[in-house]
């Protein structure tokens, strides 16, 4: 128990540290670089450790410190319940902001900054959750330090199926963004996190289930097992995939690159009506020539 204690205290640190981070750039910084660079950084490096502390829970838990599944769930849980409730808007994800330059919600300049912001957040936060494994303050974390050289990969099937794998994750993620989009956040967050929740259940075994090409890189591109080229079919071309194919889904369309909807009709709200229209008599002129003055001026 006492290493599992180091870890929610390295996750509670971890969320007041970024939520530090996050209001003293909103009060410091202009909103568009808030908006599109600060909280894409802090976002990102809160769920990088945040994930690096849960894949050490893992690995080590089990076995080094009475750690079960169902335990590591409900923590995936309530960690995504705090992260849609302190993201602030960040999406810490680059599928979601590639997802929103193709619903045409914001600017190519603004996605670029949020990618290269997302990639320095897990870069940072590699390289501090590293450090603090470093510390040895428990015996996983020892463990953890001694082996970081030899980390395992999370791919654990083939390249094809891990593909369809993370597809299928990012598929229902996004399709559950884009139809909870305009939901109150106390609604959205306990459904993203459910949903997460349950793509871990399903699609952990086989590839951690990470549909986000940032958190994959930096956690397993460096593990030994597959080429660079097989984990970017797997960790980045899949959830690409998954993400265009939701937004087709649910819009019809890439509303980036078509404007007119490719797969459903919009229905008018204006509805002729079934009868047929009776045809106004009209005066042929015959009839017209035969009209006396009178007749003609009474019918006026």
């Amino acid at each position: 128990m006492a290493g599992l204690n180091v870890s929610l205290s390295f996750f509670l640190a971890t969320c007041a540290l970024c939520e530090m981070a996050r209001r003293v750039c909103k009060a410091l910084l202009p909103t568009g670089a808030y908006a599109s660079f600060a909280r894409e950084v802090a976002g990102a490096a809160q769920l990088a450790a945040c994930c690096l502390e849960m894949r050490m829970l893992a690995e080590f838990g089990p076995w080094a410190g009475g750690v079960g599944p169902d335990l590591l769930l409900t923590l995936l849980f309530l960690l995504f319940l705090v992260h849609g409730a302190t993201f602030d808007g960040a999406s810490a994800n680059p599928t979601v902001a590639l997802q929103e330059f193709l619903l045409a919600e914001v600017t190519l300049p603004s996605t670029l900054l949020k990618l290269a912001a997302q990639a320095l957040g897990v870069q940072l936060a590699g390289a501090l959750t590293r450090r603090c494994w470093a510390w040895e303050l428990s015996d996983m974390h020892l463990l953890q330090s001694l082996l970081a050289t030899h980390c395992s990969p999370a791919l654990h099937t083939s390249v094809g199926h891990g593909a369809l794998v993370e597809g299928t994750c990012a598929f229902f993620f996004h399709l559950t963004l884009l139809c909870l989009r305009h939901s109150l956040p106390v609604y959205r967050a306990p459904a993203v996190a459910l949903l997460v929740t349950v793509t871990a259940y399903t699609a952990g075994p086989y590839t951690s289930a990470f549909f986000n090409p940032a958190l994959a890189a930096s956690v397993t591109f460096h593990c030994l097992g597959h080429s660079f080229l097989e984990y970017a079919q797997v960790y980045w071309l899949g959830p690409l995939t998954g993400m265009v194919l939701a937004i087709l889904l649910h819009q019809g369309h890439l509303p980036r690159l078509f404007r007119r909807n490719l797969f459903y009709r919009h229905k008018s709200k204006y509805r002729s009506p079934r009868g047929k229209l009776a045809m106004a008599p009209v005066d042929t002129p015959v009839a017209t020539q035969g009209r006396t003055g009178q007749e003609w001026g009474s019918a006026q």
